[in-house]
């Protein structure tokens, strides 16, 4: 493998000014592009700017950090991790619904940070019957070999899109007939929640939930009782309940 190139099944990353380069030229899809603190001119100068033009995220670490990612590789001061798998669009999603003559069902995932935790939703949404699952840009797990792994097989089935703007998207889903349901604290009993419409349901970051702007965009927030002394349940344990308590609901 040439000295320039870092590609491993746990980082899942492309190291080196020319394989950066064609990379992002192939349209291949790419989740992020590093960049080491000082790194300039020439070639970075023209990464960046593709970068920029397919509206990929665009992180300066140190260059300490990146010699970590990229495992010893010669980098050259940039590397991008491309994505397991290619991101679909909110309107794929719809259509994946229609195309089946149901009702939609997604999951808005708004700032899951653990890839482990996005991996897990989207394996249970596969199994649930979910037509896709959309997370934002900025601030979100992407579809890395991390995510992959934890979804055990799952992302190969299951439609992502990834969004600008977890609010808009919510709004445009609202004008599409979609009712939103947000998942934080002090909502109405999950339970007494009629999930048999079009619908859509949002799980919230591991700690901070879901955001207040996000929250007050969704039609209703519902919550999950807390019986002991913890008032909070892993992301993807709450997102399992919820789907499978709509499945149960649209059955």
């Amino acid at each position: 493998m040439d000295n320039n190139i870092k590609e491993t099944q746990e980082l899942n990353i492309i190291c080196g000014r020319n394989p950066v380069l064609e990379a992002v030229r192939s349209g291949r899809e790419i989740d992020r592009l590093l960049v080491a603190h000082g790194t300039s001119g020439g070639t970075v100068t023209a990464i960046i700017a593709k970068c920029k033009a397919k509206g990929i995220l665009i992180k300066e670490i140190s260059p300490q950090k990146l010699d970590y990612y990229c495992g010893g590789a010669n980098h050259q001061g940039v590397a991008v991790f491309p994505a397991s798998q290619e991101y679909s669009t909110v309107e794929d999603i719809l259509n994946t619904a229609k195309e089946r003559d149901e009702k939609p069902f997604i999951i808005i995932c708004d700032e899951i940070e653990d890839p482990h935790n996005l991996g897990a939703i989207i394996r249970t949404a596969e199994a649930s019957g979910v037509h896709g699952i959309i997370i934002p840009k900025r601030r979100s797990a992407s579809l890395n070999a991390t995510v992959a792994k934890s979804a055990s097989g799952a992302l190969e089935y299951m439609k992502v899109a990834r969004v600008t703007n977890i609010a808009n998207t919510i709004d445009d889903l609202k004008e599409q007939g979609v009712w939103v349901f947000g998942a934080d604290m002090d909502g109405e009993d999950y339970t007494k929640v009629d999930f048999d419409l079009p619908c859509a349901i949002v799980i919230g970051n591991e700690g901070k939930g879901i955001g207040n702007l996000t929250a007050k965009k969704c039609d209703r927030i519902i919550s999950l009782p807390m019986k002991g002394k913890i008032n909070s349940l892993n992301a993807s344990v709450a997102a399992g309940i919820l789907m499978y308590e709509a499945v149960r609901k649209r059955s």
